[in-house]
């Protein structure tokens, strides 16, 4: 059975985080179902503070609830290379039922698409006899396909000049149609052997599995004639001999349709709809293949269950939210947009803080309170209400914090100050600290990138930061195994981040990402932007493409 989602808003403070935690246990304790809690943003210095504090790991980020292909049951179908004979693709795809297979480079790469009309195509309207030598067909491609042994020559060379030839004739005329590099398949007459060597043809096919004399097997040598015995008579050689022929010679190499894990299904049905294609591969985000998907694996996608805690509206919610299934709504804000498609349990009541109603919860249905579980409650309870400050904050609160608080062995005060004092305490790292407080390696082919992050509500603070962290990112890059750093300084208030940057040839691929001039000549002022997934990495990712 598919886990539940316990999940808060977008840009989620210390209730939101601590609620579905929270939540998601209780849920679990009062049905012993799998309750997952998650967030729709990133963690901020206050709530890190707090998770580190009680020893609770940060929640799952999720960025949408739409169905993804990784949420759709579609085919581990394994791939092919490129040197497999046509015969031994057609058994794969036999066994495997499918219509399409990839064709693989070493890294799992794609390289090619084959299709079962593909190789009917070239069995069926492919009657040129240098078939195989076009498509330089590996020697030991054709004594597998011929179930055949290879007595003389190398099984990795490739047949590359020459045609196929029947020698039925004797040999006073086959000197008539062999040609030199030819390739001949013939019988257990030792003279049509030795006259096809003579004529220069590099590949013998000795059918009906007749043994080969030394003499012939020495001449071959010396000539550097590759000789093939098979146990099939001549007619079946000859008509079975194309299915040696190599995939990589007819698999399509353009306009291959490939869709990622993490590719909306609504996006994918849209584009699969219009074309008359079957199974298409799907990749991961290295773009390495994983499987096949067909438009029926597109067709039941089972919804992702969903719990809202600490907000209701649609503009708040993790984005996708329409596509999932909302079982709960837990909150203490005013009631606004979220639909469902059924009646649901909806929890809302005037308090200050969506943990103090989870808190009545665990009471109603006599679940113990744990320290840890205490903690994050009465630390979220403290961080809506400003310590009982805010106007929004009632008796209720108040009281439940304290509770809390002694369960959780905590001083409130004490716990309050330090909490907020985490959510701004930059100027106290060092440069090395800062760079790694969430810090992040990508691939960006052919180049090695980190993307850091720091955020804060003070500019001043971001203003002493970003005068250290140049020189540091400068010294560091050297011997860090990466080509480009990257470090965004984001001002929550503002909702602006400075994005400074080191390494040959960034400033033209910053510059060329955000469209406008770096204001100065490590750093780029970019207005709107605090996502570093979406706002930053991905033009960036988009711009060394570009420029490579």
């Amino acid at each position: 059975m598919k886990s539940t989602i316990v999940i808060g808003h977008k840009n989620p403070d210390t209730d939101s985080i601590c609620s579905a935690v929270c939540y998601a246990y209780l849920k679990h304790r009062m049905t012993g179902e799998e309750y997952v809690p998650c967030r729709a943003g990133e963690v901020n210095g206050e709530t890190k503070y707090v998770l580190d504090r009680f020893c609770v790991p940060a929640p799952r980020y999720i960025e949408s609830l739409e169905p993804t292909v990784a949420d759709v049951p579609f085919r581990r179908i394994e791939g092919i290379d490129a040197p497999m004979s046509l015969k031994r693709a057609w058994e794969h795809m036999r066994d495997a039922n499918i219509p399409t297979v990839p064709i693989l480079t070493k890294r799992k790469k794609i390289r090619g698409i084959l299709t079962l009309g593909d190789q009917a195509r070239f069995y069926m309207e492919d009657q040129d006899p240098a078939a195989l030598s076009k498509a330089k067909t590996p020697y030991s491609n054709i004594a597998d396909t011929l179930r055949g042994e290879i007595v003389v020559g190398d099984a990795e060379a490739v047949f590359s000049k020459g045609k196929v030839v029947v020698a039925a004739a004797n040999p006073d005329l086959m000197e008539e149609y062999i040609e030199a590099n030819d390739m001949v398949i013939l019988g257990n007459r030792s003279e049509s052997q030795l006259c096809a060597i003579e004529l220069k043809a590099s590949c013998l096919i000795v059918c009906l599995g007749a043994k080969i004399s030394k003499y012939i097997i020495e001449i071959a040598e010396k000539a550097g004639c590759t000789i093939i015995t098979s146990p099939l008579d001549t007619y079946t050689a000859a008509k079975l001999i194309n299915q040696s022929v190599p995939v990589g010679h007819l698999m399509c190499k353009k306009d291959i349709i490939t869709f990622s894990l993490d590719d909306a299904v609504a996006d994918v049905k849209a584009t699969v709809s219009k074309l008359r294609i079957r199974y298409f591969p799907v990749l991961d985000a290295d773009g390495h293949y994983v499987g096949m998907i067909s438009q029926r694996n597109l067709l039941d996608v089972d919804k992702q269950k969903v719990i809202l805690v600490d907000h209701n509206e649609k503009g708040q919610a993790v984005d996708g939210i329409r596509s999932a299934e909302v079982l709960e709504v837990i909150d203490h804000h005013r009631i606004d947009s979220v639909e469902t498609t059924s009646p649901i349990y909806f929890r809302n009541q005037p308090l200050g803080c969506t943990a103090t109603i989870i808190t009545l919860m665990y009471h109603e249905n006599k679940i113990e309170i744990e320290p840890s579980i205490a903690g994050l409650l009465c630390s979220a309870i403290l961080s809506d209400t400003l310590m009982f400050r805010s106007p929004t904050c009632t008796p209720v609160d108040e009281n439940t914090a304290r509770e809390l608080a002694e369960i959780a062995g905590i001083n409130v005060e004490e716990h309050a100050r330090a909490m907020f004092n985490a959510g701004s305490k930059l100027g106290r790292k060092t440069p090395d600290e800062i760079f790694h407080i969430d810090c992040k390696a990508f691939k960006a082919e052919p180049y090695k990138i980190t993307v850091s992050q720091v955020t804060s509500v003070s500019r001043r603070e971001l203003e002493r930061v970003k005068e250290k962290m140049l020189p540091y990112m400068e010294s560091l890059l050297p011997n860090s195994g990466n080509d480009m750093l990257f470090l965004m300084l984001t001002n929550i208030i503002d909702q602006s981040t400075d994005l400074l940057f080191v390494g040959q040839g960034t400033k033209g691929i910053v510059e060329s990402a955000f469209a406008q001039e770096a204001q100065e000549a490590n750093c780029i002022i970019l207005q709107g932007v605090v996502s570093r997934k979406k706002q930053v990495l991905a033009p960036l990712m988009t711009a060394i493409e570009a420029n490579t």
